[in-house]
């Protein structure tokens, strides 16, 4: 008997540490500790907000001018939609307040391969791309795919600046994939093969080994014309992904997402990536396996009341800047 205890025990250890092992074997220590973190909240739930990259502080700092607390995740993006590369301010936001004990999450908007930067929001991001440019995406040697590997490779130079510094990073790429609207969300299968090719290039190629791989889609739903598909047809598969995220607007936390998203991380931990309005506590008593909520800008105002989001901040489960264990 005293031996099947110390096999089951050892057992159980080995599971355990399996699951928290992230999916790039060469994860730095960094990321390692940050994705064991997040394992170890145990119902608790971190406290984040996101700010456009033109003024990357500035919902963060409202969100304390309300609270008195800053918020746990500072979020912002790689969206190039100015006259010059937003990669710099955006790096230098996320290593300040890295310092200041932020935990960081970024963000791409990323135009179509083939375009030109900057990337305008309907002609690019939410424009069209067919199944045949999906066919040359893949093909080596396109002039879509050169065009892709360049804008992968300028991406990369800024992370690059991230690892060097230290700073862990809660990347989301390619967001929202299930939904109808951006450039890389019409095609499950090529869907699937781009965060591949994403995730070797910037792994195995460019050596970016400070990325914490969040896997980021919309909450489903069948509004005609404006549809979120399931999470699994998207799903590039648990050897690419850390963390699974969704996005939450409109107040629309059903149970049954809830648990479908669950039920495919098979044990990974899940977040609400973006949210509109923040969810009730009495939400978060019935979904307590949320690692974290980021609201999305000017959202912390349009749609919340100083009421909602003070509640939020000071919920027992919630965990602000100043709580986070390092």
């Amino acid at each position: 008997m005293k031996k099947l205890i110390i096999t089951l025990g050892i057992l159980f250890s080995t599971i355990c540490c399996f699951a928290q092992k992230p999916v790039n074997p060469n994860a730095s220590e960094e990321a390692r500790d940050l994705l064991n973190y997040i394992y170890s909240l145990d119902g608790k739930i971190l406290s984040g907000q996101h700010s456009y990259n033109e003024s990357p502080d500035e919902f963060y700092d409202l969100a304390y001018n309300i609270t008195g607390k800053y918020p746990s995740i500072l979020g912002t993006d790689f969206y190039w939609n100015g006259k010059t590369d937003p990669g710099p301010r955006t790096v230098q936001a996320a290593i300040e307040n890295h310092k200041k004990g932020a935990i960081i999450t970024l963000m791409w908007h990323v135009g179509r391969p083939g375009d030109d930067p900057p990337y305008g929001w309907s002609t690019s991001v939410q424009n069209e791309f067919n199944d045949k440019k999906w066919q040359e995406l893949m093909e080596p040697g396109t002039k879509i795919h050169i065009k892709w590997l360049e804008q992968v490779d300028n991406l990369a130079s800024h992370l690059i600046e991230l690892q060097k510094a230290g700073v862990p990073v809660l990347w989301r790429p390619y967001h929202e994939m299930n939904g109808v609207w951006f450039w890389w969300g019409n095609n499950p299968e090529g869907y699937k093969k781009l965060w591949k090719m994403l995730y070797d290039r910037l792994t195995n190629y460019h050596k970016l080994n400070n990325l914490i791989w969040v896997w980021n889609a919309n909450a489903p739903r069948d509004i005609p014309f404006d549809e979120a598909y399931d999470y699994l047809d998207f799903y590039p598969g648990a050897d690419y992904v850390d963390v699974l995220a969704t996005d939450v607007y409109h107040y629309d936390y059903e149970q049954k997402d809830y648990e479908s998203l669950l039920e495919l991380a098979d044990g990974k931990p899940i977040a609400l990536g973006e949210v509109g309005e923040l969810p009730k506590t009495n939400i978060l008593e019935k979904q307590p396996k949320w690692s974290w909520f980021m609201v999305w800008s000017n959202w912390l105002t349009t749609a919340n009341s100083k009421e909602r989001v003070k509640e939020i901040y000071n919920f027992s489960k919630t965990i602000n800047r100043d709580g986070i264990k390092n």
